[in-house]
C-alpha cells in the first residue's frame, strides 16, 4: 500500500495556499471596488473547485487504476466544505452584519441564497460523517449511500453560482459541464458493472 502521508501534507498546504492569497490580497486592498463580492465569488468558487476535485477522484481510480488516490478524497471533500462555511461566513458577516432575522427576508428577495444555502446544509452531513469512527458507526452502505448527496450539493452550487452571475455564465457552465461529465461517468461505470455482473448475484439495495 502507498505511503500517502507526505502527499496529504503537499495537499493540505496547497488547499490553504488560496486562503493565504485572499487574505494577502485583502490585507493589501487588491480586491477592486467591492471587496465583499470579491470575497464572496472567490470562496464560493474555491467550494466548488474542490467539490468537483473529490468528485473526480473515483474516475480517476478506475481509469488509472491507482486505488491510493481515494484516500484524498476526504481532505478534499473538507476543503470543500471549509471554503463553503467561509462564503457563507462572509455573507452573514459583512452582507447581513450578524443580524440573522433579517437572512429570510432576503433569502424570499432573492431565492440564489436559499439554493446555496440548501447545497451548503447537504454539505454539512458529509462533513460531520467523514471520520473512520462515523464509516464504523454508519456502516460502509450506508455511509456511502448518505455521501451520494454530494452529487445533489454540487448540482444546486452550480445553480447557485449561475443565478448569481448577471452577464458572464462561462465559469458557471463550464462548472456545470464537468460536473455532467462526472455524473455520467457514475451512471456508465454503474450501467457497465450491472451488465458484467455474474448472473444469480443480486446488487445490494441503493
Amino acid at each position: 500500500m502507498k505511503d500517502t502521508r507526505f502527499a496529504k501534507l503537499v495537499l493540505l498546504s496547497n488547499g490553504l495556499v488560496p486562503l493565504t492569497l485572499l487574505l494577502w490580497d485583502v490585507y493589501h486592498k487588491r480586491v477592486g471596488a467591492n471587496p465583499l463580492e470579491f470575497v464572496t465569488r472567490t470562496t464560493g468558487m474555491l467550494t466548488l473547485v474542490f467539490l468537483l476535485i473529490a468528485l473526480a477522484i473515483s474516475p480517476l481510480r478506475r481509469i488509472t487504476g491507482l486505488n491510493w488516490l481515494i484516500r484524498f478524497r476526504r481532505m478534499l471533500g473538507l476543503f470543500a466544505f471549509f471554503y463553503g462555511s467561509l462564503h457563507l461566513m462572509t455573507y452573514i458577516a459583512f452582507d447581513r452584519f450578524f443580524h440573522l432575522t433579517t437572512v429570510p427576508i432576503d433569502v424570499v428577495k432573492r431565492p440564489f441564497i436559499a439554493i446555496g444555502m440548501t447545497a451548503f446544509l447537504l454539505m454539512a452531513p458529509l462533513a460531520i460523517t467523514s471520520t473512520d469512527k462515523m464509516v464504523k458507526r454508519l456502516g460502509g452502505k450506508r455511509w456511502a449511500r448518505l455521501h451520494r448527496i454530494v452529487y445533489a450539493a454540487g448540482i444546486l452550487g452550480v445553480l447557485h453560482y449561475y443565478m448569481l452571475v448577471n452577464a458572464d455564465v462561462r465559469l458557471p457552465l463550464t462548472f456545470a459541464f464537468l460536473l455532467a461529465v462526472l455524473l455520467g461517468f457514475r451512471v456508465l461505470a454503474k450501467y457497465y458493472a450491472a451488465q458484467n455482473r455474474p448472473a444469480g448475484i443480486v446488487p445490494p439495495s441503493s
